[in-house]
């Protein structure tokens, strides 16, 4: 067997979190600690990576750049390219080749590994016959290869055998391969493929150290890792750890006390603050084959909470998440894109009532007996988003909800609170209806659609699937004489999900005929407040 090469790649596979913007007192104590390890070869970041918005120096990885490092002499240095950014580049690869690689021995790089989508790959080769020929030593990664056929993974190994790759990479890149399925893949590829092989894991499922290991006992000589396993979604398998376990094999001789200082004082900060590392949502998503950026990209947002991932999830194991979209992202958000219906009509309830809402802030508890007495004395239309119970029972007139998943998973307590519940009934998928069958639901439809507000007898049209959007829906087209709102505290400063409610009831206030809107408990929110206690 080949002799065992450890590839770090910390700083190109760790950049998604911080935009490749390291600090370069971490670079430079990385280094030393990847050579006090024995780390064959470690990978800094990017080549002819996009030029869209800032990014740190390792995106770019220029000669300049390494050469400003004091790189410990028996360190091997990498950089990968995107095939896809190669192959549009202008005037083709040769010209894309030439503009960013010197010959090898006038370069500090001597590894250049390419990340290629099957679709890519045979369009990409030729760029090994260009990197071989300047002296570099050639890697492919291709990506997604783990819901391959096997006749597919096949044909990619023998284009590979042909060509002169170095090392022919498989990368589990949605998290979703188990040890017996990664024994499987590097059978199928070792039919043709004659060379090194060797493994990129993402640890959605717990089992990237578990993969590399099994990799390295079917044969697999090149194995990929990174600190703390910073890499994009949950992560990769751990540098400390793959060379604890591959010590003896390498036969080196490797010093662990650098690393460790470095994840002290560098990667366990950044990792409290990014969040990088497996949990049930990137296990889903390496289950379904989901690609791990929209769990990354959802936890980094609070907009999105537990039941809109969880929804985003289900939506994306049907309808395919394997590519990431940011439009597709959004689009998922969105659960009410087709024509909306519905059959009740709040203004049969409503009808020129005043309406207070019911939100969920600790602003009902401490107001709560001044809040009964008003409703006691002036007899408005309660309605009470989703569960909440924090005001008596009996002076509430509706529930609204609307978000799927948590209807589905509130679906025995709505059950069982003896209020009628609004909901976009007809629209809802049959595993929801289901669930609601012998409660009292008034239909009342609704759809999104980007900065629309429309208010009909049966149903409406939002600028989002907020249930407080829904619930001024509902007392809009029920015709109400004035909307007050009593615990809606605010998120605080600075949150996203602040912003979008903010604009939420601006918008609504500036639209013509639609009922005055004030709070009447504390709030963070750009909306006319007064008090409880003067109405």
């Amino acid at each position: 067997m080949d002799q065992l090469k450890l590839l770090d790649c910390t700083l190109r596979d760790g950049g998604y979190y911080n935009s490749w913007d390291f600090d370069r007192s971490l670079i430079q104590e990385y280094l030393y600690a990847m050579d006090a390890m024995a780390v064959d070869y470690v990978e800094l970041g990017f080549r002819g990576f996009s030029k869209e918005g800032f990014k740190g120096a390792c995106a770019y990885t220029s000669d300049n750049f390494i050469r400003s490092l004091d790189i410990p002499d028996s360190l091997k240095l990498g950089v990968m390219v995107n095939a896809g950014d190669m192959l549009k580049y202008p005037n083709g690869i040769e010209t894309f080749l030439s503009d960013f690689f010197t010959p090898a021995a006038d370069s500090p790089v001597s590894l250049v590994r390419f990340a290629c989508h099957v679709h890519e790959f045979e369009a990409a080769l030729p760029a090994c016959h260009w990197l071989k020929g300047k002296g570099y030593t050639v890697g492919f990664n291709l990506m997604q290869v783990a819901d391959r056929s096997i006749p597919e993974i096949k044909k990619l190994a023998s284009s590979a055998n042909r060509s002169p790759i170095d090392v022919l990479y498989f990368a589990d890149s949605m998290g979703s391969l188990d040890p017996e399925r990664t024994s499987e893949i590097i059978n199928i590829l070792r039919e043709d493929w004659k060379g090194p092989l060797g493994i990129h894991t993402h640890d959605n499922m717990g089992f990237a150290l578990a993969n590399s290991m099994r990799a390295v006992e079917e044969g697999v000589t090149w194995i990929d890792s990174t600190v703390t396993g910073m890499g994009r979604g949950p992560g990769n398998a751990k540098t400390e750890y793959i060379a604890i376990e591959l010590n003896s094999q390498r036969q080196v001789h490797s010093n662990p006390i650098p690393l460790l200082k470095v994840i002290q004082k560098f990667f366990k900060p950044m990792q409290h603050e990014y969040g990088w590392g497996t949990n049930a949502y990137y296990y889903l998503a390496g289950k379904y084959g989901i690609h791990p950026t929209y769990i990354q990209e959802m936890l980094n947002d609070s907009r999105y909470n537990a039941e809109d991932i969880l929804g985003i999830i289900d939506h994306l194991k049907s309808e395919g998440g394997k590519k990431f979209s940011i439009n597709t992202l959004e689009a998922a958000r969105n659960f009410y894109a087709d024509e909306p219906k519905g059959t009740w009509n709040p203004a049969d309830m409503i009808n020129d009532r005043e309406v207070v809402i019911i939100g969920t802030g600790q602003g009902i508890v401490k107001h709560r007996q001044a809040l009964e007495d008003y409703i006691q004395r002036e007899k408005p239309f309660v309605i009470a988003l989703n569960t909440q119970t924090q005001i008596a029972s009996e002076l509430i007139d509706i529930r609204a909800a609307c978000h799927p998943v948590r209807l589905l998973t509130d679906s025995t307590i709505h059950n069982n609170l003896p209020q009628p519940l609004v909901i976009p009934f007809s629209m809802l998928p049959k595993k929801i209806i289901n669930a609601y069958s012998g409660k009292n639901i008034l239909d009342f439809g609704i759809s999104i659609k980007e900065k629309t507000f429309r208010f009909e007898e049966n149903y409406c049209v939002l600028p989002n699937s907020l249930v407080i959007a829904y619930a001024l829906a509902i007392a809009a087209s029920g015709k109400a004489s004035r909307i007050l709102l009593a615990g809606f505290d605010g998120y605080g400063t600075g949150d996203p999900r602040s912003n979008e409610v903010d604009q939420l009831l601006f918008r609504f206030s500036q639209l013509h005929g639609t009922p005055p809107i004030a709070a009447v408990t504390p709030t963070q929110y750009k909306v006319h407040s007064t008090s409880i206690y003067v109405l």
